[in-house]
Order: structure tokens, then sequence, then C-alpha cells
């Protein structure tokens, strides 16, 4: 498509992919994104979030990954799998496992269908338990360039099988990451999923998470957001008969950057449960959103839902705009939401000052035990000792 045929805006996206040999799978998809388009303020889901800053960045395609990242992936748990600026540097994944075709109807999911080349697929086969969590990890070191990755995560897990997947993703400078990482829970699955963004805080990082739930699964999802200058994750997951999902997360926020969350949770069939809680700690002049779906279909009688957002402001100039929904269309069911903003509690900082506790020592201890209820939610103590150093 020539590069003058389309919106200002559109057209770096149009010239990376002319450069790249792609296939009519691809072109299709890129159509697709074009035709969508990038969401503005005037999109409900995109209200709070300004992708200005985005889009005035010229990103270009990835430099090849020989680029030493040893240093970063150093300071992180083992991993099995690592990417740099979007190539695969080190470790292996199973070649068997199905790369899904959907976009969503959402404009960065299609753009990441165009764009990607080499996914991170793994298929647990029926019945196995993994020994200890897969690591994927992803690094972007642009350089002098801006670059725009499109990393595409894919873990299939067979039929009562068991295990823990993670994705981290951390980087240095400017830089685009656009990741869409699918989840299959097999029937009777119990799926254990953790994400990472712990990204440079001049980067820009947009993810789609995917969660496909089989009869009787079970999958709890804990996303930690720590980094990025404009940070979104939206998560989608459909819940079949007699499955659970719980959606946990944490985001820390702080200078001027930008967190956007979103979630939706969609009990299709009857006796799913779900459980979700998210908590924001802000400070400064940063800003975040919150925006948690869940959706009960006529024949989803017996569900069970719960969610609630809270949210800690450190700061005056800190902003957060948080909003809860359910859509019930069913009338057998139990499903409550809500959500808090707050302050440190006065009370309980003149207590631990009047034991001898400093006030800034006091306010750590504060914040920590408001995120301890997410982070102690990770079953993998390497995994949850290397977030708590960011407490």
């Amino acid at each position: 498509m020539p590069v003058e045929a389309v919106a200002p805006q559109l057209a770096p996206f149009v010239e990376a992919f002319e450069k790249l040999p792609r296939n009519a799978w691809h072109r299709e998809r890129f159509e697709r994104f074009l035709e969508l388009g990038f969401p503005t303020s005037r999109d409900e889901d995109w209200k709070f979030t300004n992708l200005a800053p985005l889009l005035r960045v010229p990103f270009e395609n990835p430099e090849a990954g020989d680029v030493a990242a040893g240093e970063i992936v150093g300071r992180l748990p083992e991993a099995d799998v690592v990417f740099v600026n979007g190539t695969r540097v080190t470790g292996t994944a199973s070649a068997d496992g199905p790369v899904c075709a959907e976009d969503s109807g959402r404009a960065f999911a299609a753009l990441n269908a165009a764009f990607f080349t080499d996914p991170a697929r793994f298929q647990i086969k029926a019945g196995n338990r993994l020994e200890r969590p897969i690591h994927v990890v992803h690094v972007s070191l642009p350089g002098a360039k801006r670059q725009m990755t499109s990393p595409r995560n894919v873990f299939v897990f067979g039929e009562g099988s068991e295990g823990c997947v993670v994705e981290t993703y951390v980087g240095e400078g400017t830089y685009f990451t656009n990741t869409v990482t699918q989840i299959i829970a097999g029937q009777g699955a119990v799926v254990e999923h953790v994400k990472i963004q712990q990204e440079s805080n001049d980067a820009f990082h947009i993810s789609t998470i995917q969660v496909t739930q089989n009869r009787d699964s079970v999958v709890s999802s804990r996303s930690f957001a720590m980094g990025g200058a404009l940070a979104r994750t939206e998560i989608l997951a459909a819940l079949e008969e007699g499955s659970e999902c719980t959606l946990n997360g944490l985001y820390l926020v702080d200078g001027r950057r930008h967190v956007d969350t979103r979630t939706t949770i969609d009990h299709a069939k009857p006796h799913a449960t779900s459980h979700e809680l998210y908590k924001g700690i802000l400070d400064g002049q940063a800003s975040a959103v919150f925006n948690g779906k869940i959706i009960v279909r006529k024949d989803a009688q017996k569900t069970d839902a719960k969610q609630t957002n809270k949210n800690l402001v450190l700061s005056e100039d800190a902003t957060i705009n948080t909003k809860p929904q359910l859509e019930i269309f069913a009338d057998d069911v139990r499903c409550t939401h809500g959500a808090t903003v707050g302050q440190l509690d006065s009370e309980s900082i003149f207590y631990l000052r009047s034991r001898g506790i400093g006030l800034e020592q006091a306010r750590r201890m504060l914040i920590e035990a408001f995120a301890r209820e997410i982070l102690d939610g990770v079953k993998a103590r390497e995994f949850r000792e290397y977030l708590g150093r960011f407490l």
C-alpha cells in the first residue's frame, strides 16, 4: 500500500512493513490494522490514555539481536528463552504449539500479528507437570535507532497438565514493545502466569493477553507493571463451564509516567468462578487507569465473580481513573465489584513512629504491606523475591 494513501500517523508503520519479507497471512493482518487505525480518546476504552507521545516517535524495524544483553539478563531469575531486539538469542521452545490468528478486533493485536516473526511457543502435553517455571525474557537495546518489536508468546497446556510460565520485559533507551501473549488451558489444566513489565522509563509498552479456559481449568495470572513512559496491559479471559480464573496485578508508577490496565473476564458458561484484585501505587505526577469488566452471559448461571481495585496515592499531583464494570445477563449469580483510592494512613504512621521507626521507613513499611497481598500470590520463590526488591 502506498504511504501517501494512509493517515500520516500510520505511514511509518507502512514503510516498516514494506521492508520486511511478509507473506499473504501477514499482509491480511496488516490491512486489518490499517482498517482499525490507532484508537483515540473518542474510544471509550482509551478515554484516559493519550497515544500522541507514542505516535510522535518514528519507530524502525529492529536490528539483529546479537547485542550483548548479558548484564541485564544476569539480574533476572534464570531464563529459558531470551530475545534481544526481537531476535531469539538463547533457548528453544517446542515447535508444535499453535499460533492463533485472532486479533480480537484490536489495532495493536493486529499490528503484532502483522509484524511478529519468531514466537516463543510452548506446548505442555496432557498430564505433564512442570518442575520449574518457564521464563521468557524480551530485552530491548535499540542503541541510536528507535525500534519496534512485536513479541508473541504462546503457552498451550494440555488436558490435566500443570505449570507456571513467566514473561519479562526489560530494556534501555526509547523503543516500542507491542506484545501478544496467548494462554490456552486444556480441560482440567492448572496454569500460573506471571508478567513482569520492567521496561525503560523512556519506552512504550502495549500488551494484549488472551486467556482461553476449557472446562474445569484453573488459571491465575499476575501482572506487575513497574516501567515504561506509557504502558498498557489488556487481559481478555474466556471461561468455560466449571473453570476458575484469578487476575491479580500491581502497578507502580511515578514521575510523569502513565500506566493503563484493562481486564475483561467473559463468563460464557455456568458454574465458573473469577477473582480479581488489582492494586496501584502512584507518586509524583504519575497517572494510572484501571478498567475491569466482568461479563456474565445469559446461560452462565451459578457464576461467582468478585472484582476489586485499590489504589494508594502518595502525592497530590498523581491521578487515577478507575472503573469496575459488571454486565450481567443471567439471574442466578453472585457478582461484586468495588474500587478505592486513598493515602497512607496517618494513624498507622504515627503508631510506627511512636515505636521509634523513622518517617521514611514507616512509609516504606506501609507501602510494602499494601503490595504484599499481590506479591505473595506468586508461587515461585525466585520470582517472588526478585519482585520484592522493587517495593
